[in-house]
Parts: C-alpha cells; structure tokens; sequence
C-alpha cells in the first residue's frame, strides 16, 4: 500500500489533463485508478465513486429509472398511509394518542438518520438500503396485524426507521450522481409522483376507510409490506452491481477492516469485535441516549391529559425530570467521551450545515404544529359537504405545492446558480400562509380561503426544503455528504417531533375544556368519547348542536395552533440571511472542485462564487 493518505490517493487527480482517468465509454480503469484505496470512514463514498465510473449511459438510465420507480411507490405511501392513522387510532378508541406516537415515530426518524448514515459510510449504500427496507416490511407487518394500540405503536416505530432510511439514502445516492448546478432539480424531480398519487391515494384511501372505516386500514398499510421492496430491488440491483464491478476491475481496492462484513471476519469473535467498533463508530451509545432522551420528554408532553393526576402523575413526573437529564447525559458523553460524535467539531463550526439544520428544525416545529390535526379538523368541520376524496385531496394539497414549486425552485437554482434568496423569500411566503390560517380555521373560512393556505405553505416550504439540502452539502467533500445529509434531516425530525409534542401537549390540555365549553349539555363520559374518536363526531348530524359544538371546540384549540406554530415560522427567516450563497458549479461541492467521479471541473475564483477562503477548504479535507 502507499505511503500517501488515503484522502491523498483518492484524490490524485491533479486536475490538469486527465488521460490517466477512467474511461467510461469502455468501462475500464486505467493505471492511476487501478490503485485508488479509501479509508474506512470513507468506504462507501469511495465505493460510490468507483460505481460512477463503471456504470455506462444505459446503467445510468437504469438508475434513474429504478430510483424514480421507487420514488413512487414510497410516495404513494406516504399519500395514503397519513390518513389511515385517525382512522387506527379511533378503531382502538385512541385517537387523542396519535400525537404520543407520532412523537415517538418522528424521534426514530430523526435519531436513525444517522445510523443509515454511517452504515452506508461503512459499508456501501445497497447494504444500507437493505437492512431499511427489512425495518420498513417489519414495521408494516406488525402494523396490518396489530391488536391494540400499543402493538400499533410498536409497529410504527420500526416502519419509522426503515422510511427515515429510504428518505436518507435517496437523498445520498442523489449527491453521489449529480453536480450542485443540478442536484435540487433531480431531487426535486424525485418528488414528481406526489402530484399523481395526491388523487391516486385520496382514492385509494378513500376506498379503503370509507366502506370499513374500522379495520379497512389494516390493508391500507399492509399493501406496502409488499409493494415497497418490489420497487426497491432494482435500486440496490443496480447500486451492487455498479459496486461490485468497479472492485473487480480493480479501481478501488478494498481493505477488509474496512468492512463490517466481509468474506475474512473471522469467525464469531471476529464478528463480534467488528460489530463493537461498528457500534462506536455510528456512536450506537449516544445515539440511544438521544432518542431516549427525547422520547421520554415530548412523550410525557403529549401523555399528560390523558392519565389519572395529569402532570401529578408519578409516571408523567419521572419522564419529565430523566428526559433532560439524560438529554444533559447525551451532551456531555459526545462532548467527553464519545471516540465518533453524532456532530462532529467540523459540523458544528460549518454555518452552512448547522444553519440549514435549524432552518429545517424551526419550520418543522412550525409544520406540524398546524398539520398533525389538520386532517382530524377538516373531518369534523367538513363531513359530510365534502366527501373523504375530497378531504383527501385537501390535505394533499400542500404535497403537491410542495413539488410543484421544489421543481420551480430548482429551476431557478439552475438558471441563478445561487439558491439563498430563494430560500429567505420562500420561507417568508410559508409564514405568510400560517398567518391567514388564524382566520380560515374558523367556522367561518370559506373553502377558497382554507385551500390558499395550503398552497402559500406550499409554495414557501417547496422553495425550502430544495435549497437548505443543497447549501449544506455543498460545504462539504464527498466523504462528507451523508453524514452532513443525516445530520440536517436528523435535527430537522427532532423539530417535527417538538412540534407533534407541543401539537399533541396544546390538543390533549385544551380541547377537554373546549368541549366542556361549547358542549355542556352532555356528560362528562359522552365528551370524552368524542375526544377519543372523530368518527363518532362525524357520525352526527351537522345541524346537531353537539357536531356544532365540537366544530367550536375543534376551531379554537386549532387557533392556539397555528399562533403558536407562526411564532416558530418567523425564526427560519433570520437564519436564512446567515446562510452562506455558495456558487452551484459543475462540481460535485463547493470546497474541492471535484465532480461526481473525482476529478477536477473548472470552477471561477472565490470572489466571485462567496465560497469559503482557501484555508477552510483545506480544513474540510483535513
């Protein structure tokens, strides 16, 4: 092996000419690739790299394809399965805990990120793609055969962690195979099926509650058991093979400590030392930490209501004190101790990632702070003037806004080359459409007016969620980019679990006594069955004083809502000025000037492209 650094040899394209690089068109390495050798934090960039290369026009278009084929059927999902939740829960008379375990899921979603991360770091993105869609067809499973609502939960989480998984990844393969010039607008493009399945799912959902709005459900989620690894397996196909062929023709050189698995492990023991450095080298300890941290104190947010004694509850006070506590444990083990921390030093002294984090952490406060019972809302004010389609496509209105205007934006970042005041004005535009919401969640909002809403929120968050992603991964080498990824979307899920707690604390504390209320001609029994089930609310008459009652109840908790989620909102827009404009070159980032094969692309000189002095390049491939 060579004397030189890993990093040193992976890059030894100097830049200059490039006839010793790799030739595409023929698909065989050449004598400077022969020797390219990665380290093992580096392992799965390097593999990613070396897959670009063997990988012709036709392998590519297979890629692409599968990625988009994918993209459908995850988005299918997600425009289905959202509605069938109330649903579940009120089957189990539970709905007042759909906050507690959406929590609980959008914690796994955030503190998984970075263990799909590193695995795909360590090993290779198809190995990672595998081991989340086996969590993903587990979760299913226990969901569309579960028997209460904890089982229901239990499902949840470990169908969280596979989607947290499938989110990542495509995100990383997408970095791994495009330049920064064109990298929003794939990604955007990725999202392109939820303009079709925001009425192909309202009707599927809409088939599945409507004749059993009791049970019909189980299928709704359980159809995705089978659908989603179908369309996945092209996906790793292709991705293993571009993997495995790029090793054999020798263009990266594999190192068998690199690996978790290899052919040489060892045996049992073997195994079991490589699994104890894998552990800390995803940094398993303060990752547990985290979520339990987390966990404990957001779900005693959304807990508190609903048990005997409310927050006098012994059980209720134990998770309030150790949440913080071990939150405080998390912070000074990575500080202190951890060998590989969840945000490295680097991270956390790049203003473009940690920026882009909490723009993505405030706006998620803010989004589900009026989304998580918007659709609990609507069913009670609308049913039955506007039918469960219709309900459907309203609450898919904002998926597809979102779409339609990611596209718009990166349509824009192509032509611009620049993406930061497309930012600040998208997320001024989100906050503008939160703030009408304070009118249109009223009895007396028209339905022009509740649809407006969504499409501004649409809009802003559209022009958001495309350029922070891109902004935070170009200040960084490739080695880098799934980790910044995890990172950015990991502490962007911490904000949507915040904000379900404080959605779910607000709705279980207050709309008891809104109901009491605007409803105190019934008993305490018959309103608390209407706190647990929105179908029994949507069962009665619309003209019935206690449907009238509840609409009431319904609209002045939603108000807090959306008050509370507009203050949020505002945050993300001071963050955005201090975000740095990055030029989005041909180059697979901003900091070495190398494109998605590692080799040298022409960039213009700093003053012209706001990218960071010298100094801070050569401090990123430190």
């Amino acid at each position: 092996m060579s004397s030189d650094s890993p990093d040193k040899i992976r890059h030894s394209l100097d830049g200059k000419d490039h006839k010793g690089g790799f030739d595409e068109e023929n698909a065989s390495p050449t004598a400077s690739d022969k020797h390219l050798v990665v380290a093992r934090e580096d392992f799965g960039a390097g593999k990613a790299e070396a897959a670009v290369k063997v990988w012709g026009k036709y392998s590519r278009w297979v890629l692409y394809i599968s990625l988009g084929l994918a993209a459908y059927v995850y988005s299918l999902d997600n425009s289905t399965t959202y509605f069938y939740t109330a649903f579940a829960t009120s089957s189990f008379s539970h709905h007042s805990l759909l906050a507690s375990i959406e929590v609980a899921a959008a914690v796994i979603l955030a503190v998984g990120k970075p263990v799909i991360a590193r695995i795909a770091d360590l090993q290779s993105r198809s190995f990672a793609y595998i081991i989340v869609v086996i969590l993903y067809v587990l979760g299913y499973v226990i969901i569309g055969t579960s028997n209460s609502v904890s089982q229901f939960a239990a499902g949840r989480v470990f169908q969280a962690a596979g989607s947290t998984g499938l989110q990542l990844l495509t995100q990383v393969i997408i970095a791994d195979i495009t330049s920064l010039r064109y990298r929003g607008l794939l990604s955007s493009l990725m999202s392109l099926p939820y303009i079709i399945n925001a009425f192909v799912g309202s009707k599927i959902a809409a088939s599945i509650t409507t004749p059993n709005p009791t049970n019909g459900w189980r299928w709704g989620y359980g159809m995705f058991a089978i659908l989603l690894p179908c369309a996945i397996f092209p996906v790793i196909s292709t991705l293993a093979w571009g993997e495995r062929r790029a090793q054999k023709k020798g263009l990266i050189k594999v190192d068998p400590s690199a690996q978790l698995i290899s052919d040489d492990a060892g045996g049992a023991r073997g195994f079991v030392n490589k699994a104890i450095k894998f552990a800390t080298d995803i940094d398993l300890f303060g990752i547990l930490l985290l979520g339990i941290g987390w966990g404990l104190l957001l779900i005693a947010l959304t807990l508190s209501a609903s048990v005997p004694g409310k927050w006098n509850n012994p059980s209720i006070i134990a998770m309030i004190v150790m949440g913080p506590i071990i939150i405080i444990a998390f912070a000074a083990y990575e500080i202190l101790f951890a060998k590989h921390p969840l945000i490295p030093a680097l991270m956390i002294n790049n203003r473009a990632v940690m920026c882009a984090a909490f723009i993505g952490f405030f706006d998620f406060v803010s989004f589900y702070l009026t989304f998580l019972y918007l659709s609990s809302f609507l069913y009670v004010m609308k049913t039955p003037a506007w039918s469960q389609s219709d309900q459907n496509y309203f609450s898919s209105t904002q998926t597809v806004g979102l779409t339609l205007f990611g596209i718009g934006a990166a349509g824009l970042m192509v032509w611009t080359r620049r993406y930061k005041w497309i930012l600040v004005v998208g997320l001024c535009i989100r906050c503008l459409g939160v703030g009408i919401m304070i009118h249109s969640r009223g009895a007396d909002g028209s339905d022009a007016e509740l649809v407006m809403t969504q499409i501004l929120q649409a809009a802003g968050g559209g022009f958001a969620a495309t350029t922070i992603q891109v902004g935070a991964q170009a200040s960084v080498t490739h080695k880098y980019v799934a980790m910044v990824t995890a990172i950015v979307l990991m502490i962007t899920e911490l904000g949507g679990a915040i904000g379900s707690a404080i959605a779910g604390a607000i709705w279980t504390n207050v709309m008891p006594a809104n109901l009491a209320k605007y409803i105190p001609q019934i008993s305490q029994e018959e309103r608390d069955t209407l706190f647990g089930s929105i179908i029994t609310i949507g069962s009665l008459d619309p003209s019935d004083p206690v449907r009238q009652g509840a609409i009431a109840a319904y609209g002045d908790t939603m108000r807090i809502l959306i008050i509370v989620a507009l203050v949020f909102g505002l945050i993300p827009i001071a963050l955005a000025l201090l975000m740095p404009n990055y030029f989005l070159s041909d180059a697979q980032n901003a900091i070495d000037g190398l494109d998605i094969a590692g080799r040298k692309v022409h960039e213009p000189e700093d003053g012209t492209t706001n990218q960071p002095s010298t100094s801070n390049r050569e401090a990123e491939r430190a």
